[in-house]
């Protein structure tokens, strides 16, 4: 297990819940992943850890302002510059550029489809310390209304290098696969554009099966993706949608 100490720019570096139950929520996923959770107090509220083995792998805070949803961040070298150059792309800032203590410097961004993510310049906190193994963060994807229009979005923005096929965009930090991004089914036409993160796991089904018996609904039952593995949609019992995949390499 290589414990993660820095991220390249341009590299998802965190997630968080926000949720309208944390005490439920830390129920949840603790129970399903076996994660822990160390509450850390804050001037208005709490904010808890997450953690596999000791290791950061994310946070959830509750919250009765936003809909229950997993936040994504991306790591940037520099936080005011990026904001900047986001809204000459055509995005909003949500939340524009805040200290975060001494951990580092973030902003909230809405891109030019509605999806909402976040920039992190690190300080004295990279971002999550464990990931791409059972039970963590190995994947971020985005459901968009103009899979071109997110494309030159993202691709201005961060740099990112992106492979193209007629279903799937994939995107690539530098030589590394880190995430992906597609266009919304027609069936999901209206709904708002998203980032939702993938976690590992060990056996998809058994997974889908655990989520059920605690409360979750399943929006995407385990399905077979060839020479990729065995992946599902699943929404928290407050409401939060992620995925799960048993990786076939």
């Amino acid at each position: 297990m290589a414990i993660i100490e820095k991220y390249e720019p341009g590299m998802f570096c965190w997630i968080e819940l926000a949720t309208s139950d944390a005490a439920a929520a830390k129920t949840f996923y603790t129970s399903l992943f076996g994660w822990a959770a160390k509450d850390m107090p804050i001037p208005d509220g709490v904010y808890t850890i997450l953690q596999k083995n000791g290791h950061d792998l994310g946070a959830l805070y509750q919250t009765k302002e936003i809909p229950p949803n997993w936040a994504t961040y991306i790591s940037v070298a520099n936080v005011d510059d990026s904001a900047k150059k986001a809204t000459t792309l055509g995005a909003t800032l949500v939340a524009p550029p805040f200290d975060v203590t001494d951990l580092g410097r973030m902003a909230f961004v809405a891109d030019p489809q509605g999806a909402t993510f976040a920039l992190w310049q690190p300080m004295k906190k990279a971002g999550a310390t464990i990931r791409d193994e059972a039970n963590t963060l190995c994947w971020n994807e985005l459901m968009t209304s103009d899979i071109e229009g997110s494309r030159d979005f993202y691709k201005g923005l961060l740099g990112w290098n992106l492979r193209v096929s007629a279903e799937y965009t994939e995107i690539d930090v530098g030589e590394r696969p880190a995430g992906g991004m597609m266009q919304m089914p027609n069936d999901m036409r209206g709904m708002p554009s998203s980032w939702s993160p993938y976690f590992a796991v060990d056996d998809c089904d058994a997974i889908v099966a655990k989520a059920k018996s605690l409360g979750a609904q399943v929006y995407v039952s385990p399905t077979d993706i060839p020479t990729v593995g065995r992946f599902a949609v699943i929404a928290d019992p407050q409401g939060a949608a992620f995925d799960v995949i048993k990786l076939a390499y």
